[in-house]
């Protein structure tokens, strides 16, 4: 299936795999987007504690897969033509090695190319609250062209549901990549009271 765009998706430890497991559903869904998925251990267990799901249901939501130790992968290279990486959820471990160009496995290697090719990479950061060492790392990535997602609620939309709530936040995303979509309806203005 020839794609006209690729988009690198790594799922980490932290809390929220849904946001990267809705994304590959509407990615999946779209049918526009050839999505490059590495889920790490650490992902793997919180998508069975957070959605009872396994490794295997969610690298079927994916076109390929990766394991996150094969450093020698095709997204390692920046010869690999994508329209970036969106890290859904991000781990404080993953900000760090990202921050630090550790490149210590196939997913901060993959964040390393794309910062160096000047794509886009979306960090959707989980974790609360802040220390200093978070931020600065935040700091560090915006500095390099990243783009600091943490995937926080809008509620002017008064969402009923998770699910509500987490396609918004999904739409988000797929904004920052211009890639259509109608998973919540936009700001048309405020509301003028009587």
């Amino acid at each position: 299936m020839p794609a006209a765009k690729r988009l690198i998706v790594a799922i980490t430890g932290a809390t929220g795999s849904v946001y990267g497991v809705r994304l590959l559903q509407v990615l999946r869904e779209l049918g526009q987007v050839e999505t490059h998925l590495m889920v790490s251990d650490a992902g793997v267990l919180n998508l069975h504690q957070e959605l009872d799901m396994g490794r295997k249901e969610v690298e079927a939501l994916a076109e390929v897969v990766h394991n996150v130790r094969d450093i020698g992968a095709a997204i390692a290279s920046g010869s690999f033509q994508s329209a970036g990486m969106v890290i859904a959820p991000c781990s404080m471990k993953t900000l760090a090695s990202v921050a630090h160009g550790l490149s210590d496995n196939l997913i901060a290697r993959a964040a390393d190319v794309v910062l160096k090719e000047r794509r886009r990479l979306v960090l959707m950061v989980r974790e609360t609250p802040l220390n200093l060492a978070h931020l600065r790392n935040m700091t560090a990535v915006t500095e390099m062209g990243g783009i600091v997602f943490p995937p926080l609620p809008a509620f002017y939309q008064r969402p009923q549901t998770i699910a509500e709530m987490v396609d918004h936040t999904v739409g988000r995303v797929l904004d920052l990549f211009d890639i259509p979509h109608v998973l919540a309806s936009r700001w048309s203005g405020m509301k003028t009271g009587d």
